[in-house]
């Protein structure tokens, strides 16, 4: 079992940081502000891809700090969401609590080591190509809303994951050939991060998703990983799979909004 430690977790949450800086790229309006710690991402006011991550992990969380992050967020006319480590310098919930934030979700954060992992066969699977940002954006968004028809913001959530830098993107098929579900990665420092799984409800429950998986985990075996993370709903099909092809739970975030 692997030990969840602050120093895991601030891999772990650094990386994650990371990846929302990097889906900024294709937003005018987008800014990023490093404090208490962690990092805010603004992508627009009502996009999933704005939040604050990593918070807290470097010690105690002064207010004005907190009242610098809810500044940035609030002169951009967006409201104030933190994804909150356990880990975190205990202090930092008190402090929100008495500022009247409130739980509205959680994430376990799961993680598999790399060494001594065999490749496997992922036949219905492959990298997508630079040029295959709209399939990918409209794959991937089929899945997570469940509806052929996506609005330009929805679109817009995927190609901006798709423009990250160092990112990689992947698509899978169903057997005729039709593109079935989509995912990505991103690696820093020897650990594999991966995200933005997708399946399109009808090719559900054919394997699909634990190949998405496994295709990413041999690219970072590949590139020399010694650590893979993925974040999941808890209780879900997602966590379900993800603990099927080796990895397991290290902690639980809780999502806080003002």
């Amino acid at each position: 079992m692997t030990f969840a430690d602050a120093s895991l977790a601030r891999r772990i949450e650094s990386a994650e940081a990371a990846n929302a800086r990097g889906c900024t790229a294709i937003y005018p309006a987008a800014a990023a502000l490093e404090v208490a710690g962690g990092w805010a991402i603004f992508a627009g006011a009502d996009s999933p891809l704005t939040n604050a991550v990593g918070i807290g992990l470097n010690g105690p969380v002064g207010e004005a700090e907190i009242d610098a992050l809810e500044a940035f967020f609030q002169r951009r006319g967006a409201g104030v969401t933190i994804d909150l480590c356990p880990l975190a310098d205990p202090g930092l919930l008190d402090a929100l609590c008495q500022r009247g934030y409130r739980p509205t979700g959680f994430n376990n954060v799961l993680v598999k080591r790399l060494a001594g992992m065999e490749t496997a066969y992922t036949p219905r699977t492959r990298r997508a190509r630079p040029d295959e940002a709209d399939l990918w954006a409209h794959t991937v968004g089929r899945g997570f809303f469940e509806r052929p028809d996506l609005s330009m913001e929805e679109m817009d959530v995927g190609r901006a994951i798709f423009a990250m830098p160092g990112v990689a993107c992947y698509l899978a098929a169903a057997e005729n050939g039709e593109p079935a579900g989509g995912a990505a990665s991103a690696i820093y420092d020897g650990l594999a991060t991966l995200f933005a799984d997708s399946t399109i409800t009808r090719f559900r429950c054919l394997g699909l998703h634990r190949e998405l998986i496994a295709a990413r985990l041999n690219d970072a075996v590949a590139q020399g990983c010694d650590l893979a993370t993925a974040s999941t709903e808890p209780g879900t099909t997602s966590q379900r799979n993800y603990e099927r092809m080796g990895f397991e739970v290290v902690y639980t975030k809780v999502t806080l909004t003002a």
